[in-house]
């Protein structure tokens, strides 16, 4: 079967191939014969009916400096040119992106979005999460100082603080057990975004590594072990984290059972999930998932080369 795929992701030129998910998604794809396209999300345009986007055939190489090739740009059409769209491009996950995903929805039953761009916006990492609340560590998501002084005198010691729509561990702050500096950071979050914050009693375990644990089509792939870098607390691999070789316990793998069905069922094929100490899940990535690089060098398996299988199996189930 060979498809044509339009890869709606930020430039090209600017990845690193070493463990860019995107990159290693086209490489997987051009050796199964597909045709690959790469456009900008901005490039979009919705006209009477017909989607289209400006995008350019590209050909990706594993060479560092030299690790892509790209045609003249053309104006495609969603529909009639393309088969796949894979929605890759990272966050802020804003009225932009959500936009973004009332234009590709209306690709259904036409073209197969990976992931569904509905479940996407109905979906975002952390606050989807709060389906499976029982998984979770004590959470608040809230804007008022009030509140969140009630919830840390329920839950003293340290706490983290996090802007709700926020990736890659940007701006998550530790808050000391006095709380000092508690009124001046929600102050300085309030003014930087419109939504509420999430706040969660700093976990200890952290220091053993945060487990990015992936998912194709609501089954175990793999995983890694994401640890702190020296001076951090975020273990996030564009916080400075590292990652290392892991396996899961049995807790982990029953909130892999549990979120199975629920990503099976909403469209979510490619979905990384975010385990602290063995037992906490924190987060359930829809948008840009990674890791999986690092997983296959770890494990010796073939991510992509999975995503793609379950890719090709619901595009076989849509015809």
């Amino acid at each position: 079967m060979s498809l044509r795929v339009a890869v709606q992701m930020d430039p090209i030129e600017t990845i690193n191939i070493a463990g860019d998910s995107s990159f290693a998604l086209i490489e997987a794809s051009q050796a199964r014969g597909h045709t690959c396209f790469h456009y900008d999300v901005k490039t979009l345009a919705y006209d009477s009916g017909r989607l289209t986007a400006w995008a350019a055939p590209v050909t990706v190489r594993r060479v560092a400096g030299d690790h892509f090739s790209k045609d003249e740009y053309r104006k495609i059409d969603l529909v009639k040119d393309v088969d796949v769209v894979l929605m890759r491009q990272d966050p802020p996950f804003d009225l932009s992106y959500i936009t973004a995903t009332h234009l590709l929805e209306r690709l259904e039953g036409q073209t197969l979005v990976v992931n569904n761009p509905a479940s996407v916006r109905n979906a975002p990492e952390k606050v989807y999460v709060l389906d499976f609340a029982h998984f979770m560590p004590p959470t608040l998501i809230a804007r008022r100082i009030e509140d969140v002084r009630e919830f840390h005198a329920r839950h003293p010691g340290d706490l983290v603080m996090k802007p709700l729509h926020g990736n890659g561990g940007k701006a998550v702050v530790r808050i000391p057990a006095d709380g000092s500096n508690l009124g001046a950071l929600i102050e300085l979050f309030d003014n930087a975004w419109v939504e509420p914050h999430m706040f969660q009693p700093f976990l200890p375990e952290i220091s053993e590594g945060d487990k990015r644990i992936v998912l194709v089509d609501g089954e175990i792939a793999g995983a890694i072990n994401r640890r702190p870098g020296a001076g951090e607390f975020r273990s996030n691999l564009a916080a400075g984290g590292y990652a290392e070789p892991t396996t899961l316990n049995a807790r982990e793998e029953e909130i892999c059972v549990a979120l199975g069905p629920a990503l099976r069922e909403r469209g979510l094929v490619f979905v990384g999930i975010d385990v602290i100490g063995g037992k906490w899940l924190t987060e359930i990535n829809v948008t840009s998932p990674t890791g999986i690089m690092a997983i296959d060098r770890f494990n010796g398996t073939n991510t992509p080369a999975r995503i793609w299988d379950a890719i090709e199996t619901r595009l076989a189930a849509m015809k």
